[in-house]
């Protein structure tokens, strides 16, 4: 479990994957959510360091000792949510209830032709995020994803909806290019949705409560706000069971100011409203978590990223 995020190997390969595609659209839903139970126990039983992550994550949450039967429902969960993936982006949301709450605050930005940063986390599904761009198709959504993380997943699910693929930003890109991209959609009164709770690989993090522990969290999304200047929402599309999702957002800031002068205070504080808003809506839905991996215990927090540091000094 002392691994970072991102050296876990992918779950699957190509060929299987695509099967797993091809068998959801030909079988259709209410058969594959009942193969899903069996695919939910291969990988409770293969992927240890997956289940001893889900358990520490469940402890913590509920304040003893989870059980395996608390530990198989949240692999179920997101096992689940990454079936919703394909029929979401294969059919939109015709197959789902979504309830919408708080959209109004996002309509009040756009009516206004201002450009919003959406920060969500790996809680849910971030799949139902994208049925907002239905919903207001005169708006550009772009969306902040590694694509190298998973790269069979991901070409296989943009093969569904290749519009969705084209409005990736990939931050495995680099920097520069990255915040050129993002800033020229807000310019343009787009909206750019990125997730918040992990750290890549020599991303700077800082330590903020978390579940009652130090958990770090990445400042580089901060940054980004600091630097774009355009209002900030959470956003959270959380997974209620069935074919039922809740999307909601709320506005987190108006402007995001890091002063240079009380730097590491500002951060430290806007983390910690984060991770506030994280462990209420943990609690709210404790099967929606999907951080499969040591998220407290982390030895070290790297060096400012190259990219961290251009936001910075922008």
């Amino acid at each position: 479990m002392s691994g970072h995020w991102q050296h876990q190997r992918e779950g699957g390969n190509r060929f299987w994957l695509g099967v797993l595609v091809t068998a959801s659209l030909r079988l259709g839903y209410g058969f594959m959510r009942r193969l899903l139970y069996f695919i939910s126990a291969y990988y409770f039983l293969r992927r240890g360091a997956e289940r001893r992550a889900s358990r520490e994550y469940l402890t913590r949450l509920f304040g003893c000792t989870a059980s395996f039967r608390q530990v198989f429902k949240h692999i179920h969960y997101f096992a689940t949510t990454m079936l919703d993936r394909i029929y979401l982006l294969a059919h939109g949301e015709r197959d789902f209830d979504i309830e919408v709450n708080g959209l109004e605050q996002l309509q009040h930005y756009i009516a206004q032709g201002q450009g919003v940063l959406l920060v969500g986390s790996h809680q849910g599904s971030f799949e139902v995020l994208r049925t907002l761009a239905a919903r207001c198709p005169e708006v550009p959504l772009r969306v902040l994803l590694d694509k190298q993380k998973t790269p069979a997943i991901t070409e296989l699910l943009e093969a569904l909806a290749p519009g969705v693929g084209a409005a990736v930003i990939d931050v495995s890109q680099g920097g520069a290019a990255m915040t050129l991209a993002v800033a020229e959609t807000c310019r343009t009164g787009g909206m750019v949705a990125l997730l918040a709770d992990r750290g890549r690989a020599r991303e700077t993090l800082r330590r903020v409560d978390f579940l009652g522990a130090p958990a770090p969290f990445p400042i580089g999304p901060w940054l980004l706000a600091s630097t774009l200047q355009v209002p900030v929402i959470l956003c959270f599309g959380l997974y209620r069971g069935g074919r039922r999702y809740t999307l909601s957002f709320e506005l987190f800031a108006e402007q995001v100011y890091i002063p240079r002068e009380s730097r590491h205070q500002a951060l430290d504080g806007i983390l910690q409203r984060y991770a506030r808003r994280l462990e209420y809506y943990a609690r709210l839905e404790p099967y929606n978590w999907f951080n499969f991996y040591d998220f407290w215990q982390q030895d070290v927090v790297p060096k400012q990223s190259v990219a961290a540091r251009a936001l910075h000094q922008a």
